[in-house]
């Protein structure tokens, strides 16, 4: 093949080679000509070999369209590690329904640079312009062989690597293969196949405490006899409670709550890929989730012991109530395999009052109150399990359900717009407990009131919004910061004003309830009672590097896509040198993950 029969291929060749070296820069943060050259390059040189082979009568609009697809997978990625500082998988194609429902969110998340990605779809259909039929190019097939034999000897190397966090498999293996890895793993059912099994007693070990059987905890029973109310609240982090802003409380009704609650200020989120609908598995069973799928993506329809399976067995009715479509994070698998007894989503809660995703908080608040009367007479005690959703990204608010005035350098900010859209939450977290005293149910239940996932994080935060975060808190916003929830026991005459920092996890609200009610869990739970043990090691998929943990003095977070691994003092933040005790945490929570992993296998699909 003659230089000018080549020069089509090689333009080509080349505007693909350099959009594949711009998402490695872009997304892995490395300028290794080794893993661009040899890594990442040659699969997607080979797919685009394969394709011209293919339509050799029509190469320029064979390599337009590949060209096109490739230029959206990468614009895709980009948009989606911006917000969840992770690499989606293809796992995350079974989240495409959802993209609708979140289109304001992804808006945000757009830098104008990331359609430089589709420069080169321009730039070909210019050059094809100019060679109207590009010459046939019978040495291709050599190429594509020669791309082949590299491809293969990567993939085939990576496939022997284990994936314990994507993005980081991805940086040192490629995209390209750690995608194929996947596909390998779960067709040969390798990924999470663990079948270790521990007892009670060695979890509690693993976690650095003693065990002590249920019920022989100081609190179990506190409780006993009462209904319970499980208020998950959109999007609310730890940091709002208690704080002000130009003299106004950002949570004025979960403040004075807390004179009457047992409040616990250290407990990190654990979700995965599933966020909100991970967040109601968890506490829900307490078992964690698997990671990088959304559980209820993967869910076989199995009865799961559950939180509302157990209580039922103690005369309890439940219910769960979400005002948005009942197929969204498939919830219409989610709970009935959780066992609730009523079911209310958009179909019977009214659609009036209309933001961002659904009726406003109130109107979810009002129909599960107005619920309560026929629910009170159909069953000995209830379990009501409450999930709000106005606080969710964007977090912007008709003015009418604002209740702060912000500073004017505030206004029209993603932070400032977040602090309106936890105020407005905290305001109908307030109408509801009140109606319940009221009512006389305050004295006679168990309210647990806690935040689902971090709001603030990704690329909706700019450099002013930093600025008004430090300002706000005081310091630098911190990974514990975004982790970290409320987590509130409420209910009359239970608690006077008790804090507690101990560290905790989503994974032990279940079992903290269920020791307050005096009541015990058949099954094997990952989590355990708050007040009662005083060490924990947890661990968090997805949204922290695989490798990581989260322990009592110390978080470790693993080598990712981008950052080195480090250690931090958990209550200072500040970085520590590792030692042998990281070591030793860092198998002990494999095995923590291990063991969640075993549990959740009969419930999930292969």
């Amino acid at each position: 093949m003659n230089k000018s029969k080549a020069m089509p291929y090689l333009l080509i060749f080349f505007l693909l080679l350099l959009k594949v070296s711009a998402f490695r820069i872009l997304i892995f943060d490395t300028k290794s000509v080794w893993h661009i050259a040899f890594v990442e390059f040659p699969v997607w040189a080979l797919l685009l070999a394969l394709v011209l082979l293919i339509f050799k009568k029509r190469i320029w609009l064979a390599a337009w369209i590949y060209s096109f697809l490739v230029s959206g997978i990468f614009f895709a990625v980009t948009l989606y590690s911006r917000y969840y500082t992770t690499i989606p998988s293809y796992y995350d194609l079974q989240q495409a329904t959802q993209s609708s429902t979140v289109g304001t969110t992804i808006l945000l998340l757009i830098h104008p640079t990331d359609f430089l990605f589709f420069l080169d779809v321009v730039l070909l259909a210019l050059i094809a312009r100019k060679w109207k039929e590009a010459p046939r190019a019978p040495k291709l097939k050599y190429a594509a062989l020669g791309l082949a034999v590299v491809s293969a000897a990567t993939t085939i190397y990576a496939i022997q690597q284990p994936i314990i966090d994507v993005s980081y498999f991805a940086k040192e293996n490629g995209y390209a293969q750690s995608q194929l890895v996947q596909m390998y793993q779960q067709a040969n059912e390798t990924a999470h196949a663990s079948s270790t099994s521990l007892s009670a007693k060695e979890l509690e070990a693993l976690k650095g405490n003693e065990y002590v059987p249920a019920n022989n905890h100081d609190t179990f029973g506190l409780a006993r006899g009462r209904h319970l109310f499980m208020i998950q609240v959109e999007s609310m982090q730890n940091f709002v409670v208690g704080r002000s802003l130009n003299g106004q409380e950002i949570t004025p009704n979960i403040n004075a709550l807390l004179e009457e609650s047992a409040y616990f200020s250290n407990v990190f989120q654990q979700i995965g890929a599933g966020t909100t609908s991970d967040a109601e598995w968890i506490t829900n069973t307490g078992l964690y989730t698997e990671g990088m799928v959304p559980i209820v993506n993967k869910l076989n329809g199995s009865p799961v012991p559950s939180l509302a399976q157990t209580l039922k067995g103690h005369g309890y009715g439940s219910a769960t109530y979400h005002a948005d479509d009942i197929e969204f994070w498939n919830r219409d698998v989610l709970y009935p395999v959780l066992g609730f007894d009523e079911i209310f989503s958009n179909e019977q809660i009214p659609e009036i009052k209309q933001v961002g995703y659904g009726p406003a908080d109130e109107v979810l608040m009002d129909f599960a109150l107005g619920e309560l009367p026929r629910q009170l007479d159909a069953y000995e005690r209830i379990y009501s399990n409450i999930v709000m959703m106005t606080s969710h990204t964007p977090f912007v608010l008709p003015e009418d359900m604002q209740y702060l005035d912000l500073p004017v350098e505030y206004e029209g900010t993603h932070v400032g717009h977040y602090l309106q859209s936890i105020r407005y939450a905290d305001e109908q977290v307030g109408a509801f407990i009140k109606k319940l005293k009221e009512q006389g149910l305050f004295d006679e239940s168990l309210i647990v009131i806690f935040g689902d996932h971090s709001g603030i994080h990704g690329s909706p935060l700019s450099y002013e919004d930093d600025v008004l975060l430090k300002d706000f808190l005081g310091h630098s916003y911190s990974m514990k910061e975004r982790y970290t929830i409320p987590l509130l026991f409420t209910g009359g005459g239970l608690f006077d004003a008790v804090e507690m920092d101990r560290l905790g996890g989503q994974v032990d609200i279940m079992p903290t309830a269920l020791a307050l009610l005096g009541i015990e869990h058949e099954k094997p739970l990952m989590g355990h009672n708050l007040f009662q043990y005083e060490k924990n090691l947890l661990g968090m998929r997805y949204y922290l590097p695989g490798g990581s943990f989260i322990q009592s003095e110390q978080l470790y977070k693993a080598p990712g896509a981008k950052l080195p691994d480090m250690l931090l003092d958990i209550k200072t933040m500040e970085k520590r040198k590792k030692n042998s005790e990281t070591k030793k945490h860092t198998r002990d929570v494999q095995k923590v993950l291990e063991y969640g992993d075993a549990l959740l296998k009969p419930y999930i699909q292969d």
